[in-house]
């Protein structure tokens, strides 16, 4: 983790989550159009939390919903654990109080309970005795979880909620309390999120992003098959920035997820997404990012020049990217002019022309000149990436700064790492004592990089993979800062998730091969990367013959 004294905002303990529970009743829509329908009800313009918005029944679990003798008088599957039996009951109980739908059965024959038990009981009195001198049993057995929320760490009120499916018992309707919750309705995921989208049925962050997945299930029967190892399909506690001015909140599979969690550990909604190329962006007090006005299909949002250091160290300058004046001198400017090292992760023009004016500018302004570091261009490289820095790094190398601050002594290190695959070239930096992994293109936030032979080769790029997998789990790395795109979260998670998709699309190609032996790369390019965009497959072309490569150097008497 990044030293404390290092993160740009104060330490704030965000307030404990309270146990609660939800439940989406469902039902498959009788009508042609189909799909399925979720029960939805109006919280009350008073509540405490989330006031006026749609959402499911649910609320705090008791400590009764826990208790023996509750667990006793309910239903369970084999495979559901105590706690997943306490929460389905809170769930039931609270659907039952909120909107008078009575998951029950009759302990004799099995029946579902229907409208004349529900009229004999009072929503409030306790509820499990009610149900047990009637005869009742919770069925909490038809009860599954679908997914687990943590509210977000900025909120006064926070909950730890697991979101419950059920089927809606037939012969019921329900009832709203009229204190708690009004308007129940019925309604497809789809039409919950257009209604929303128009500003006519506000929800909030964790129930639009469960319609959104809930939408992907035609029937309710897909749902809870999917549900059938007692997991949740998702887990997430979402965290929240800025972009256009106004909050925007993401889940951990989101693009900016890893860079809130860096910046704004404990939930400060305190940092802009937005990218621009006017000024740095503080990551750390140690770390900023300028990004390059050069975006494109190939580049994203652009290349991402970042600063290392402080003013008592001097700072390290990463990729100064392409040789555009404005961008170099704002890079400068950044720094108070005190740039001691350049070090480019490789040399493609969009990461290393700019080295050698970034180093000229400092020389003009009466600097000592910093020394342009990095690797050698191979022989393999294209003509617009030949690269010859001042000094060639060797791997495990360090790089150091130091000097005296305000709280003392300071130092910031990066170890080199050769990470061939994308480039022979190819380097990434660890940030030593803050465990921060610079990846230039080796791994990128949104996208894969191309693998473009003979300068890149994908054999190398997965060893290098797996390097930089044990350097993470060596030292403790938990943030990646790529070349293009947010910082990465869950360091070891990504680089497994890239290598699985590596190996997929390489799984993809071979059967490209073997089904069109005498295929062209376009046949193969079509069949291998049929989810990605046409208008993409020239480029995919590279990649896929990087694949072949080493598909061929596996093959018997290749070695």
């Amino acid at each position: 983790m990044p030293r404390s004294r290092q993160q740009l905002h104060p330490h704030r303990e965000p307030v404990a989550p309270r146990p609660a529970a939800t439940v989406l009743l469902l039902r498959d829509a009788a009508d042609a159009q189909g799909g399925i329908e979720v029960l939805m009800t109006r919280r009350s313009d008073q509540a405490s939390f989330a006031p006026g918005a749609y959402v499911f029944p649910g609320g705090g679990i008791d400590a009764l919903d826990a208790a023996p003798e509750t667990h006793a008088a309910a239903d369970r599957r084999p495979t559901q654990s105590d706690l997943h039996l306490t929460q389905a009951i809170a769930a039931i109980r609270e659907s039952f109080e909120e909107l008078g739908v009575l998951l029950a059965r009759h302990a004799a024959d099995g029946r579902w309970a229907d409208a004349s038990n529900i009229a004999a009981l009072d929503r409030h009195q306790p509820f499990v005795a009610q149900c047990s001198a009637r005869g009742l049993r919770l069925a909490a057995d038809s009860v599954f979880l679908l997914a687990h929320w943590t509210t977000d760490r900025d909120l006064p009120r926070r909950f730890d909620v697991p979101f419950l499916v059920a089927r809606m018992p037939a012969g019921q309707e329900p009832v709203a309390d009229e204190a708690e919750q009004f308007e129940p309705v019925w309604v497809r995921p789809a039409d919950a999120l257009a209604r929303h989208e128009a500003g006519q049925f506000f929800m909030i962050f964790p129930t639009i992003r469960t319609l959104q997945r809930l939408a992907a299930f035609a029937t309710t029967q897909a749902v809870f098959d999917a549900l059938a190892d007692e997991q949740p399909l998702w887990t997430s506690c979402p965290r929240a920035g800025t972009l256009a001015g106004k909050e925007a909140r993401y889940m951990e599979g989101d693009l900016p997820y890893g860079e809130l969690a860096l910046v704004c550990p404990d939930g400060q909604i305190a940092h802009p997404l937005d990218w621009q190329t006017e000024r740095p962006v503080p990551l750390l007090r140690n770390v900023q990012r300028l990004t390059a006005p050069n975006p494109g299909v190939m580049t994203g949002p652009g290349t991402n020049s970042y600063l290392v250091g402080d003013p008592a160290t001097g700072y390290i300058a990463i990729d100064p990217g392409p040789a555009d004046a404005d961008h170099l001198d704002k890079l400068w400017r950044a720094a108070g002019g005190d740039i001691r090292m350049i070090v480019c992760t490789h040399s493609h023009p969009d990461h290393a022309p700019g080295a050698a004016p970034l180093q000229a500018l400092c020389v003009q302004a009466g600097r000592t000149r910093p020394p342009v570091l990095g690797l050698p261009s191979a022989p393999t490289a294209r003509a617009a990436s030949q690269f010859t820095p001042d000094r060639a790094l060797q791997n495990n190398e360090l790089l150091a700064l130091s000097g005296k601050g305000p709280e003392g002594e300071i130092t910031h290190t990066l170890q080199v790492v050769h990470t061939p695959g994308h480039a022979a070239n190819h380097l990434c930096l660890l940030l030593v004592e803050d465990a921060l992994l610079f990846s230039g293109d080796h791994i990128l936030n949104g996208s894969t990089t191309v693998v473009d032979p003979p300068d890149g080769n994908m054999a190398d790029y997965l060893d290098s993979l797996d390097r930089l997998d044990a350097l993470c789990a060596a030292q403790g790395v938990e943030f990646i800062l790529p070349a293009h795109g947010y910082v990465i979260g869950d360091a070891r998670g990504a680089i497994a998730r890239l290598k699985a998709h590596r190996l997929a699309r390489e799984a993809k190609v071979l059967a490209a091969l073997q089904a069109l032996p005498e295929g062209s790369v376009e046949d193969w390019v079509r069949h291998a990367y049929d989810d990605v965009p046409p208008r993409m497959w020239p480029v995919a072309q590279r990649s896929l013959l990087a694949h072949v490569e080493r598909i061929r150097s596996l093959q018997p008497g290749n070695d």
